[in-house]
């Protein structure tokens, strides 16, 4: 084999190893979540909703199913346990009334309605305060079935810190 073949082969191993390691190590890399993840034993989430813009509700929401959705959460010991508390302005956002939003708006709550419905699926509990739709100006009649109703969302917020669920506001 001549000098420059050999060159080639060592070149061609060298770069095949080096895909290799960064192939094995690459969802390390990704997720990141070594320290935040060390010795949890179990993920229970509760996050409190108040801010009422669709199009930020569906950026959000994206990173809230990820949350849970996310292998390294998935793989723990415990499945996790999901819930959401709605108060606020985004109780508008869980109407059928389409009212006060233009055609742009409504294709944003649509969306944020059909999100909630797969999290539904996925197990999430969701719950809305009445009392804040009353505020708002929300028929509880128009509310998504997804959505169980309360009477007082605070109580459930503190209900599920109670509980040892960790509490991620979303103001």
């Amino acid at each position: 084999m001549s000098a420059t073949n050999r060159t080639n082969s060592r070149m061609i191993s060298l770069l095949l190893a080096t895909a290799c390691l960064l192939l094995l190590s690459s969802s390390a890399w990704a997720a990141g979540y070594d320290n935040s993840l060390k010795g949890v034993g179990k993920y229970d989430v509760l996050f409190e909703v108040s801010q009422g813009n669709p199009k930020v509700a569906n950026l959000v929401f994206w990173a809230v199913r990820n949350a849970y959705q996310a292998p390294e959460v998935k793989a723990l010991p415990v499945p996790p346990k999901v819930a959401v508390v709605f108060h606020g302005p985004v109780v508008k956002l869980l109407s059928t009334n389409r009212d006060p939003f233009n055609s742009a708006e409504w294709a944003q709550v649509e969306k944020f309605q059909q999100t909630l419905r797969e999290m539904k699926k996925d197990g999430v509990h969701l719950e809305v305060c009445k009392y804040a739709a009353k505020i708002m100006g929300v028929d509880n009649e128009t509310i998504i079935p997804e959505i169980d109703q309360v009477d007082n969302g605070f109580v459930s917020v503190v209900g599920y810190q109670m509980q040892g669920y960790a509490v991620v506001r979303i103001p």
